[in-house]
């Protein structure tokens, strides 16, 4: 598989995973680009970096955020490789392992689910602010509020009533609005 094989496998297991935010390859200000990184409820997020070759994962462990873990995204992390090019015991800390073996993506070893620290926190909102700043270059002469707002304009234009297929905004599912996923896990 390639590299960019293995990410689209990681795009679609973060969704499996119950991710319902989902950005591949997207750079943040402590340096990292994750090659795919999800956000659960509670703004858990779930870190996967694919690794096609020993001597990326060998060159991956010398990056300044995996030198010292704290700056690191994911409060999960995994490396995603292709059948077996990693053995567990040579993951940093608390990592978790995924491969992809005839064409089934298996998890050979679980992540903690802790490793995120407050500075990597203060790094995830940057790269989600970043990739919205992108988005609004990209929908302008739109604010990203006018654009999110496109279905009251819909149902404006249908006299008051969305057309068929699409659900009102209170009618979305959206965990990351459910005031029960913002309380603390016990």
């Amino acid at each position: 598989m390639t590299h960019a094989q293995l990410v689209s496998t990681a795009v679609a297991w973060l969704r499996r995973y119950r991710c319902g935010v989902v950005l591949s390859e997207q750079a943040c200000a402590s340096g990292e680009m994750p090659d795919a990184i999800g956000w659960k409820g509670q703004s858990h997020s779930v870190l996967v970096e694919c690794k096609v070759s020993r001597g990326d994962f060998l060159a991956d462990r010398e990056k300044p955020f995996r030198r010292k873990p704290e700056m690191g995204l994911g409060c999960e992390r995994f490396y995603l490789t292709q059948g077996s090019l990693l053995r567990p015991e040579e993951l940093p800390p608390g990592w978790g392992l995924l491969e992809v073996k005839n064409r089934r993506l298996e998890m050979v070893q679980p992540s903690a689910k802790n490793l995120r620290t407050a500075k990597g926190f203060r790094y995830e909102m940057n790269l989600l602010l970043a990739s919205l700043r992108r988005v609004e270059v990209r929908i302008e002469p739109q604010s990203i509020t006018d654009f999110l707002k496109w279905k009251n304009r819909m149902a404006e234009y249908n006299r008051g009533t969305l057309p068929e297929g699409l659900l009102s905004g209170e009618a979305e599912e959206n965990v990351f609005l459910d005031p029960e996923e913002l309380l603390p896990t016990q």
